[in-house]
């Protein structure tokens, strides 16, 4: 493992081998502990050669932390509509050049050997919402059979593999998901499945039909999670680990993460504002700009306006994830959890 990672942890999505308008320095100073690849779209740009000729993905990206890649598995959910389902993996129509290939346990592996990531996660299958139960139970079953072949693949020395509970809404099938994970034995085990349209109580409930049956002494993860208020509920719940692709897409979209709701700063109430985009804060943005100049900036199509905006978007969550842990060193975790709730979820326009 390249470094200690302290949890609760949010782990920033860099699904090409780069945190959107982020450099590795940037990333230090917001304090991002853990950064994410994705096997799938790595696999196809710039592919396992050239990434075994640079020594790994975290000599290619020039990333000296930890580093977590997907399997791929959340494509087989992304581009239903460019693949087609086998019993040993998936066929893809690459959705850059239309190329036909192939990607399953073993598959997905080898290129996560290749990546030399710090964590592997096993091939699955991430399950749509609604779903109906007799494709949520054939679906189990074969990421059972994918995570039991993930395991026995070769992987890069010290690197971890993490399993994937799936089952959807129904809580005996991710009970008897986790039960079975288990029974192989994995470094870490993530709640998959969840963040993909489901109601929150959905989603918590999905948490509490896996957590249970996870050993507590190993990480638990809820992967494509990123709002402050759920993340502190999943914690409450055992959870350690969170992914989102939520501080870089919304900061291209002109939106800022504050402690008091997501502000719109393309807003034209901002265009005079001269304070920092969120008060307090001591991220490089807010340290050096107002909301009119990031706005201007923003308005007028400027690289540099989504560079700001997704700096102090990165430091907003790692700075939150910061205070949780805080919070529960201190004994003041429940206090803490109800305060952000009233906080966070009074979003502005």
């Amino acid at each position: 493992m390249h470094g200690t990672v302290e949890t609760p942890v949010f782990m920033d999505v860099g699904t090409l081998g780069s945190v959107k308008a982020l450099e590795p320095r940037d990333l230090v100073e917001t304090g991002a502990q853990v950064v994410l690849g994705n096997t799938y779209h790595l696999m196809l740009r710039p592919g396992k050669d050239v990434i075994a000729a640079a020594g790994g993905l975290h000599d290619f990206m020039r990333w000296d932390g930890p580093i977590l890649t997907d399997s791929g598995g959340f494509q087989v959910f992304s581009l239903a509509k460019m693949r087609r389902m086998t019993e040993k993996g998936c066929w893809f129509s690459s959705h850059i050049d239309g190329h036909e290939f192939f990607l399953g346990p073993e598959e997905s592996m080898e290129m996560q050997r290749v990546l030399a990531s710090d964590i592997a996660m096993v091939f699955d299958e991430c399950l749509p919402y609604p779903c109906e139960r007799s494709r949520a139970e054939k679906s189990v079953e074969q990421t059972i059979k994918w995570a039991v072949a993930s395991k026995a693949a070769a992987h890069a020395p010290g690197q971890l593999v993490f399993g994937i509970v799936q089952g959807g809404v129904y809580d005996d099938l991710r009970r008897h998901c986790a039960e079975e994970l288990v029974k192989t034995g994995f470094d870490g085990y993530a709640v998959g499945g969840v963040s993909v349209g489901e109601p929150e109580e959905e989603m918590y409930r999905a948490v509490d039909a896996s957590v249970p049956f996870l050993p507590e002494d190993a990480p638990r993860y809820v992967m494509g999670l990123g709002v402050m208020h759920q993340m502190a509920e999943c914690v409450a719940r055992g959870i350690d680990m969170f992914d989102c692709v939520i501080p870089t897409r919304i900061a291209r979209h002109g939106t800022a993460i504050t402690r008091k709701g997501n502000v719109a700063i393309k807003a034209a109430k901002w265009a005079f504002d001269q304070s920092p985009v969120e008060e307090g804060c001591e991220c490089y943005c807010c340290r050096n700009f107002t909301r009119s100049y990031v706005r201007h900036l923003l308005v007028c199509g400027e690289i540099l306006g989504l560079r700001l905006l997704t700096i102090h978007n990165v430091h907003a969550l790692n700075r939150f994830m910061r205070e949780m842990r805080s919070a529960i060193a201190d004994g003041v975790f429940a206090d803490w959890k109800t305060q952000i709730r009233k906080e966070t979820t009074n979003e502005r326009n």
